[in-house]
């Protein structure tokens, strides 16, 4: 027999590594588009478990710089408003695009600063200067007063809500008057919301039914945000009106409330809010965040009533739904670890959410097995931990399994695993910070090897020539643990547009690629309903 020493089969080789991340391990790099979209879309401007809010700014700002081609950041834009659901940093890069290009501003406007709540924080991160600029200019307020001038009365009324700045504050800024239109009506609503003198015969009927009842609290309740009436002391018939008349967004997030107003002492109104909340037109509309239901669920399941409960579970089903079936068998490697309990948007202070970055992970992968049943969950943090899961399972059942709490991160873990059973599949997923540093060999750092999951996923490769591999980054990262190639895509992200990019990708192509098709010069615009929406 020949020597085994001279003739072993060759081991699968990787990439060097590049760069250290930010918990201290190997890893590789990301070109500039690449690392601003991964920002964009998970970025909060929030410290994480890793990164702080400072830097986060930082890096926005100096990748932005680096990537001359200003319609990328354009469809980076759109693509983060319309298919991440997110909310400063597009309103941030249209800031920076202000700065560059204020006609692709003009092209990309309605559809990134699309409604009040966003063209607050377009106003708030422009004004602050971090952009370079502080001042509107001729072209930025014509945008804004238009904006303005576009709402009917009530709906300008309705959105007058809030600070820093307020809608007043915007308007003292741009002097919209409703001239343009001669509607005389949004211009006495103008001169309301500034506290200036107003024809009371020419405020809209909203605006006349919320100082009548001001005055009298036998009047109709007005159809206003319960910001407008809580300070004015309603009762629980009152609360009872909010519930059947307020948006899905908001009776998703104040079911606690309305609890504790005895709402919920009404059966009939138990019968009504669990038909709303599962109802399938007003979750599409919403283009709520998955785990926001998931969060619905867990924190109030024990005090609002059954029936609603499980009508959470089914809208859960329903936000999901655009989950891919895969060909093949399929992995999904669920990242445990201890800084994955950190909160998915960062710490906000007393507005942190409860759902942490484990919640979200579990859920899509709860999410993949609901439509995939053959699917294999591989939780790990330095080692795996079998769950065993019923697909058959609500995804908020399967999720709650899930999502453990574990040491460091050691992502090759998971795929060693698998290499060791010699399985085979079509695709690995992982849903992860990806800041692996347990498994990092730290002779890694002087020498031209790769990282332990490039060297696992080599192994898994050499076995599965036609497989792919697809890491989901939930928190904002600057760095990789296997290298972007033709099969092989890292993406970022926590909305269930997520499995768009994936569908994209299993056609070819990355995810820079999936950006740079959004077409700039579409006149769709996406309705969101995120007012007050910051879990």
């Amino acid at each position: 027999m020949a020597n085994r020493k001279l003739f072993r089969s060759a081991s699968p080789t990787v990439a060097p590594v590049e760069t250290v991340n930010n918990a201290g391990g190997v890893a590789y790099r990301m070109d500039a588009k690449h690392e601003l979209a991964q920002l964009v879309f998970t970025g909060t401007f929030n410290n994480t478990f890793y990164v702080g809010a400072k830097d986060q700014l930082d890096s926005v700002l100096r990748l932005a710089k680096e990537v001359e081609d200003e319609k990328f950041l354009a469809k980076l834009a759109l693509a983060a408003r319309e298919q991440g659901f997110m909310k400063d940093t597009p309103a941030m890069l249209v800031a920076i695009l202000s700065t560059r290009n204020v006609a692709l501003v003009k092209v990309i406007w309605k559809r990134v600063i699309n409604n009040v709540r966003m063209l607050r924080t377009f106003v708030q991160i422009l004004r602050s200067g971090v952009v370079g600029r502080k001042s509107f200019g001729t072209s930025l307020k014509t945008l804004i007063k238009d904006m303005l001038e576009g709402l009917t009365p009530s709906n300008l009324f309705k959105n007058s809500v809030g600070n820093d700045p307020s809608l007043a504050d915007i308007i003292k800024m741009v002097h919209p008057t409703g001239q343009k239109k001669g509607d005389v009506v949004l211009g006495n609503t103008f001169a309301y919301i500034l506290g200036k003198e107003y024809n009371v015969k020419k405020l809209p009927d909203l605006i006349q039914q919320f100082e009548r009842y001001k005055k009298d609290k036998d009047c109709p309740i007005p159809d206003l945000p319960f910001q407008f009436l809580d300070s004015l002391g309603l009762d629980n018939k009152g609360w009872a009106h909010i519930a059947r008349t307020c948006s899905w967004q908001t009776l998703r997030m104040n079911l606690n409330t309305f609890n504790r107003h005895d709402v919920f002492k009404d059966v009939k109104m138990i019968d009504f809010v669990a038909e709303k909340i599962q109802n399938e037109e007003l979750i599409r509309k919403a283009n709520c965040f998955p785990y926001q239901l998931l969060v619905a669920w867990k924190f109030s399941e024990e005090q609002i009533p059954s029936k609603i409960s499980v009508a959470l579970q089914k809208a859960m089903e329903i936000a999901t739904e655009n989950v891919p079936v895969f060909d093949g068998k399929v992995f999904v490697c669920v990242d445990t670890s201890g800084s994955m309990s950190s909160p998915v948007t960062g710490d906000r202070g007393s507005a942190t959410t409860k759902v942490s970055c484990v919640d979200v992970a579990a859920l899509i992968a709860a999410s993949i097995l609901r439509k995939n049943p053959d699917a294999v969950i591989v939780p790990f943090d330095t080692e795996v931990h079998m769950v065993k899961l019923n697909p058959m399972d609500s995804v908020v059942t399967n999720a709650t399994k899930l999502a453990l709490h574990g040491g460091g991160t050691a992502c090759s873990v998971a795929l060693a695993h698998i290499n060791r059973t010699r399985e085979s599949g079509s695709l690995v997923i992982y849903v992860s910070d990806n800041e692996s540093w347990f498994d990092t060999d730290r002779s890694s750092y002087f020498s031209s090897r790769g990282t332990a999951m490039a060297a696992e996923w080599a192994s898994f490769k050499k076995r599965n020539p036609k497989s792919k591999l697809i890491c989901i980054d939930l928190t904002p990262n600057d760095s990789l643990q296997v290298k972007n190639n033709p099969d092989v895509l890292n993406v970022g992200g926590f909305s269930d547009r997520v499995f768009d990019v994936i569908k994209s990708f299993q056609t070819g192509g990355n995810w820079v690629d999936y950006v740079e098709k959004i077409n700039i010069n579409s006149t769709a615009k996406l309705e969101i309903d995120d007012t007050k929406n910051e879990e």
